[in-house]
């Protein structure tokens, strides 16, 4: 039986066991799921018993959506929903999903909106045949939200063919009985940067992550170009988190013939576009090629199917994909693979921490099923010992008042994604407990936009932050001690000014406006710079960390000048968003079911090689600390 015949066969299935009443008119492979169409308001949704029998029955995700026919036209939909819900509920905003056939209700009081018992979704469903979602209005908007959503609602159509495409070779039949699992190193062995791993079985190719190096432009690429590997022949891409050492050559493969899927969670969906968006317009002010253009990004965006965490999703014929919370930044997922009947079960950690933060909840221990488990290595050296967050947050603001009592200004260069977010939440709470002298603190870069997509995803963050938010209406975010920053002139009136704090991109001191600052104020001894984030091999911020006290300062006319390095130099590895050795052996010892091999990776060659000799001796564990291009058999 062909391909073609066999899914028609199961489409022809599923009609024949819905009954008449449920006024099925489609059924469509749409992604990773199977989608009914249905004139009937009672059956629409994924709560009926006949529903739950054919998942049970399939292994398949199922979902039910209205026929578009019956659906009410937009404009009458929004005025039937703003008659419906109270106006205390504060309606904000409402969207159309038309290939899900959902209405988005954005409003300040979700709970208003709802209902007692659900009852004004009841009616909006029963009354428009949409489905009704009502999630939180953020206190601050985001313009990367806003181009996605606007995007994705011009190019619903082409999505929707994308999706389908898709789906007819995700639910293909099995073509071979024997079955392997091979793992090649292609990015992000025994070094930091251009994280990407390529996963291949008897029927399937999947890339997990696809970024660049971070700290070496002439080495930008993992190794693509390895063996028989073709871009176009990936089943499907998934992706950990946002940061560009891990999403940032993603629209790449896009250019060079890749269509298929990238898996990856919402936020991190928004996030992974603000910094390849923002990686782009770098290349063209500073006059360098990009690998790739604005109209890849959009390609990688309608291809992309976000998920949540804990649900189980079919990628491929043989290949299940769960994500699990990674505690990293927000929307940072470990990937975990499921291969044929359970014939082998793989984790890959991404980046993670193993310990609650300010901002999140600590990194998932607890799988299904592991024998495989590929973990970062980061922090994984003897000497990587980190003090604890009380110890950390005590230096901070022991630094913060020295310097800032001595008439100077505290640089601190964060990443736009998580650093920053993290250290706001901190200042704000130093500063509203009066513990750390009231100075100006401003805020720089991308950082803005980066926090505003933090709000657009609430539920993505600790459930104390989330507690101080929206029950306690303490919003760190939106205080008034942050200022944000825009355009040299002002930078330069800062520079001239008094003591402050400064909080910038880039954070390595890779260009951005971090770099304009240290050169404003690198000569002055009585300030500051604190390293709160990991610098790759390579940065300026490395080699000030390692002792460099000079620099060449490029002007905007492509000058350089060099700089003497006078101020204070401070890292404190606390407030990282990585495990550091202790963590990651204390998480491989709780992690459930234990790991029958561990693979270490993205990490300095010596660390990869020493955490996976520890974890040997000590968990007696097989373990592996590969190289980049080496291929290893999993199963």
């Amino acid at each position: 039986m062909s391909t073609e015949e066999a899914l028609e066969k199961m489409k022809q299935d599923i009609f024949d066991s819905l009954p008449k009443s449920a006024k099925i008119t489609e059924v469509q492979f749409e992604g990773p799921e199977i989608s009914i169409y249905s004139r009937s308001v009672d059956f629409i949704g994924d709560d009926r018993e006949e529903i739950r029998n054919l998942v049970k029955k399939l292994r398949k995700r199922i979902v039910v959506r209205s026929d578009p026919e019956i659906r009410m036209i937009n404009d009458e939909t929004v005025a039937f929903i703003q008659k419906t819900i109270p106006e205390e509920a504060e309606v904000t905003k409402i969207m159309f999903n038309e290939n899900l056939g959902e209405v988005i209700i954005e409003a300040k009081k979700p709970g208003v909106a709802i209902g007692k018992s659900g009852t004004n979704l009841k009616t909006i469903k029963k009354e428009t045949m949409w489905l009704p979602q009502v999630i939180r209005t953020p206190p601050i908007e985001s313009r990367t939200v806003a181009l996605v959503r606007s995007m994705l609602q011009k190019e619903r159509q082409e999505q929707k063919e994308i999706f389908r495409k898709i789906g007819w070779r995700i639910h293909r039949p099995l073509v071979k009985n024997d079955f392997h699992i091979k793992m090649t190193c292609l990015g992000s062995f025994r070094e930091v940067g251009r994280s990407s791993i390529l996963i291949e079985t008897n029927e399937s190719n999947v890339l997990l992550d696809c970024g660049l190096n971070v700290g070496n432009s002439d080495d930008l690429f993992p190794y693509l170009d390895v063996g028989t590997f073709k871009i176009e022949d990936l089943d499907a891409v998934i992706l950990s988190h946002a940061h560009l050492d891990h999403s940032g050559l993603i629209p790449f493969l896009f250019k060079y013939g890749y269509d298929g899927p990238v898996y990856t969670t919402e936020p991190t969906m928004h996030l992974s576009t603000m910094l390849q968006l923002d990686y782009v317009n770098i290349c063209a002010r500073e006059g360098r090629p990009a690998p790739y253009s604005k109209n890849d990004i959009k390609k990688a965006i309608l291809h992309t199917y976000t998920l949540e965490w804990g649900k189980v999703t079919d990628i491929t014929p043989d290949i299940k994909l769960t994500l699990h919370n990674a505690g990293h930044i927000l929307g940072s997922s470990m990937i975990h693979l499921h291969f044929g009947n359970g014939e082998h079960n793989l984790v890959f950690t991404g980046d993670y921490k193993f310990q609650r933060t300010r901002l999140l909840e600590a990194a998932s221990c607890k799988f299904p099923r592991l024998e495989t488990l590929i973990t970062e290595s980061t922090y994984g050296g003897v000497q990587d010992i980190m003090p604890s967050r009380h110890e950390s947050e005590k230096m901070l603001i022991q630094i913060l008042n020295n310097t800032i009592r001595s008439g100077g200004k505290v640089l601190i260069p964060v990443l736009a994604v998580g650093r920053a977010q993290e250290i706001m939440v901190v200042l704000e709470d130093f500063m509203s407990r009066k513990m750390v002298d009231q100075v100006p603190i401003y805020v720089d870069g991308m950082i803005s936009e980066a926090t505003a997509i933090h709000t657009t995803h609430p539920d993505y963050l600790n459930s104390e932050l989330r507690e101080k938010i929206f029950h306690q209406g303490k919003n760190p975010f939106t205080s008034e001690i942050f200022t944000q920053v825009d355009g040299y002139q002002a930078r330069d009136d800062i520079i001239a000014g008094g003591p402050c704090i400064i909080m910038a991109t880039s954070g390595m001191l890779q260009g951005g406006p971090s770099v304009q600052y240290l050169k404003g104020i690198a000569e002055d001894p009585n300030s500051a710079i604190i390293f709160a984030s990991y610098q790759v091999e390579g940065t300026l911020g490395r080699r000030i960390q390692k002792g460099y006290r000079e620099f060449q300062a490029v002007s905007s006319s492509g000058k350089t000048t060099p700089v003497k390095i006078k101020l204070n130099v401070h890292t404190i590895e606390g407030f990282s968003g990585h495990s550091n050795r202790s963590q990651i052996i204390s998480f491989i010892r709780k992690v459930k079911p234990r790991p029958e091999r561990v693979i270490t990776l993205h990490g300095e060659s010596s660390k990869c090689m020493g955490l996976a000799s520890v974890i040997h001796k000590r968990l007696k564990s097989e373990t592996r600390s590969p190289v980049n291009m080496e291929t290893i058999l999993l199963k």
